[in-house]
C-alpha cells in the first residue's frame, strides 16, 4: 500500500508551531523541521505577517518571531476560534 501523505494541520499552522516553540529559529531549521523548502517558509512568514498573525523583529543579523495568538482562525468553521487556542491544543497547554 503506498504511504500516504497528507496531514490534518497544514503547513502554515506548523510554521507557527514551530515559531512558537522557537521564535529565534531560522527559516531553513523551520524548513527541515516541517520537510518543506526554505523558500516555502519564507512565503508563509510573509503571508502569516502580512494577515497579521506574526511579527518578526531584527536582532543583529537574525530574526526573532512574536506569534500573535489573538488573531482568529480563517475558515467560517473555526472563525470562533484563536490561533492561541489552536496552538493551546497542539500544544497541550
Amino acid at each position: 500500500m503506498p504511504e500516504r501523505t497528507w496531514t490534518f494541520l497544514s503547513n502554515h499552522t506548523h510554521v507557527l508551531v514551530c515559531l512558537t516553540d522557537d521564535p529565534n529559529a531560522r527559516q531553513r531549521d523551520i524548513a527541515a523541521r516541517i520537510g518543506i523548502t526554505e523558500r516555502a517558509v519564507s512565503g508563509i512568514i510573509a503571508d502569516l505577517e502580512t494577515d497579521g498573525y506574526l511579527q518578526r523583529e531584527r536582532v543583529g543579523r537574525r530574526n526573532r518571531y512574536r506569534v500573535l495568538r489573538r488573531g482568529r482562525l480563517r475558515h467560517p468553521l473555526e472563525s470562533h476560534y484563536t490561533v492561541g487556542h489552536l496552538l493551546d491544543a497542539i500544544r497541550g497547554g
